[in-house]
């Protein structure tokens, strides 16, 4: 069973979520919190493997909250639940160090779905909606006006020339298996590649490997259609 937080301020809210989770066989809520310090403290004591967190709480919000949870260091991933449409934090709380996010009116399949992810250390944000987030807050998630020269990361420079393409694509929102076609690989081949290339630049999962493509200029966000 994977072991739960819930953190949110909504007393309802909470109850909606323990209910859903609680009538599935496959997870099991060890705790609640109604803010961000809450959530900190009882992360640390509990040890839940997925830490569902809501951004906008008062106090210390759910950014801060999950940046100090990574920090930490402790095998607790944080799923953030967000609006997306109007929650312009979503993207900093991926750069905490969340393992990505859903939206609060995902259907509970879907959000079971992304516990399950979280917990065996996956991302939870389909490529497509990587993009959408992406192509909309690219800005924020810039380094600067420029972002950063690739050759002039040490991250960068050790990964292959394979590899760097690998990271480009990833960057782009591809899935593997759009990766497998455009490049002439077997899949399981783009699937070891995607897992050494998260290794040699430090990524927890594949959003954060998008977000340092971005931060090195990589990729940028592409135009509408």
């Amino acid at each position: 069973m994977t072991t739960v937080l819930i953190v949110d301020d909504h007393p309802l809210q909470r109850l909606g979520f323990r209910m859903l989770l609680e009538n599935a066989p496959e997870t099991d809520v060890v705790g609640e919190a109604a803010h961000g310090a809450e959530a900190v403290r009882r992360t640390a004591e509990l040890c839940p493997e997925v830490v569902l967190m809501d951004i906008r709480m008062p106090g210390m919000d759910g950014i801060e909250a999950t940046r100090r949870i990574v920090a930490e260091g402790g095998p607790s991933k944080v799923l953030v639940l967000t609006t997306f449409d109007l929650d312009e934090y979503a993207h900093a709380a991926l750069r905490a160090g969340a393992s990505g996010f859903l939206l609060k009116d995902a259907r509970p399949e879907e959000l079971l779905a992304g516990i399950r992810s979280v917990a065996k250390g996956d991302a939870v944000i389909a490529p497509a909606l990587t993009r959408r987030l992406l192509d909309t807050y690219a800005d924020g998630l810039l380094a600067g006006p420029e972002g950063r020269q690739a050759e002039a990361d040490p991250r960068y420079r050790a990964l292959t020339e394979r590899e760097r393409e690998i990271l480009v694509a990833v960057g782009q929102g591809w899935t593997n298996g759009e990766i497998a076609e455009r490049l002439v690989l077997a899949e399981s081949t783009v699937k070891t590649h995607v897992g050494r290339v998260l290794a040699k630049v430090g990524a927890r999962d594949r959003i954060q490997a998008v977000i340092l493509a971005y931060d090195l200029g990589l990729t940028r966000p592409q135009p509408p259609d």
